[in-house]
């Protein structure tokens, strides 16, 4: 029997996920093509492709699956690549960009009538970047967009589903305003925000106390996304730049009312900000996967003597359990530890406090 032929356009590290994830579930032969040589040769020695072209045309042809997983500006010129090839009547072609408006727009100018364009976008990532950061489970638990047009039938939708069963995510259909919008308020803005705080922060640097050294404590982690790839982030907000200028309209108007309150002193409407925005944070999921990636950090008491910190990676380590990062904390505002251990998923900080805990060491949550 013939295999089935998926084609990645785009080896990094969310086209190399999605490439072993669809290995997981089925048997099928997978092809990459990437800008960069040198990703195409790391993801076959990786096996997460099984060959590789270096010509787009060659590996589409023959495709019953195409998935293109580059940046958005990218996305647009590949479809448009596409649309004068001549491929597989039944091909199913999808992608896995941030924004989806103009995409479906550019699909559904030059492919509506020939192919079936199915908008997708898996809402997980990594502090890494590559092909060699990629693993076929980055998206479990993860929101999965689906965004089909008028014609995708909806068998077709099941089927894209179907391929992209080994992920393991939670599929959610909507239309690409939905999306935009979406993605808008709970990660494109932030990461505006976040960077603003950045941009804030540094306008005081110098002046007197080390305020860098100071931020390593919850300003760090409120800011944490702003340390993303910046060129990603200016095609991703600049495509965006409709729903951002919408948000910040919104933003002001709620800066404003919050400035209001502290010109009127009023303590009351103060508390109530804070109370409020409490209340509906902590009715968020614990364990959801979110359209920002998550951080596990798992904090640790020990002794300021030598060998102490060396001590606890070596626990862990015995334990081939995957720690990303580990520093000090010297700023510790409603933290308890001394030390913060970063893993990649919650399971490996479960492990790891679990052990270090047999091992007498006393560690703490932040959820």
């Amino acid at each position: 029997m013939v295999k089935k032929k998926v084609f990645i356009i785009g080896l990094g590290l969310i086209g190399g996920s999605v490439a072993q994830a669809i290995r997981k579930a089925h048997d099928v032969q997978i092809i990459g093509y990437d800008s960069r040589v040198e990703s195409l040769i790391e993801a076959r020695s990786l096996g997460v492709i099984d060959e590789y072209v270096t010509e787009l045309s060659k590996g589409a042809k023959d495709a019953d699956l195409i998935i293109i997983s580059v940046p958005v500006n990218s996305i647009l010129e590949v479809i448009e690549e596409l649309a004068s090839l001549e491929l597989k009547r039944d091909v199913l072609i999808t992608d896995t960009g941030s924004t989806k408006r103009k995409v479906m727009e550019k699909a559904q100018a030059c492919l509506s009538d020939r192919y079936v364009f199915i908008g997708g976008h898996p809402m997980a990532g990594s502090h890494k970047s590559g092909v060699q950061a990629s693993k076929p489970d980055l998206f479990e638990n993860a929101f999965y967009f689906i965004v089909a047009n008028e014609k995708a039938q909806p068998e077709q939708v099941d089927e894209l589903k179907n391929w992209l069963k080994g992920t393991r995510a939670k599929f959610m259909t909507v239309d690409p305003a939905q999306h935009d919008k979406s993605v808008g308020l709970i990660s494109h803005f932030p990461h505006i925000i976040a960077s603003g705080l950045v941009h804030h922060l540094k306008k005081y640097s110098g002046k007197g106390l080390n305020l860098r050294r100071l931020a390593a404590g919850g300003f760090r982690d409120i800011t944490r996304i702003a340390s993303s790839d910046p060129i990603m982030w200016q095609d991703i907000i600049s495509d965006n730049r409709d729903m951002m200028l919408a948000l910040f309209q919104s933003w002001s108007d709620e800066m404003a009312k919050i400035k209001e309150m502290l010109l009127d002193n009023d303590k009351e409407k103060i508390k109530a900000f804070f109370a409020d925005a409490k209340t509906f944070r902590d009715g968020f999921p614990q364990k959801e996967k979110g359209a920002i990636p998550g951080i596990y950090d798992l904090y640790v008491d020990v002794a300021d003597q030598p060998g102490a910190i060396s001590d606890v990676t070596r626990i862990i380590g015995e334990h081939s359990i995957n720690l990303i990062n580990i520093n000090v904390i010297e700023i510790r505002e409603n933290i308890f530890g001394v030390l913060r251990l970063t893993f990649q998923t919650s399971k490996q900080r479960d492990q790891a406090k679990e052990i270090l805990e047999k091992n007498q060491y006393k560690t703490y949550l932040d959820d």
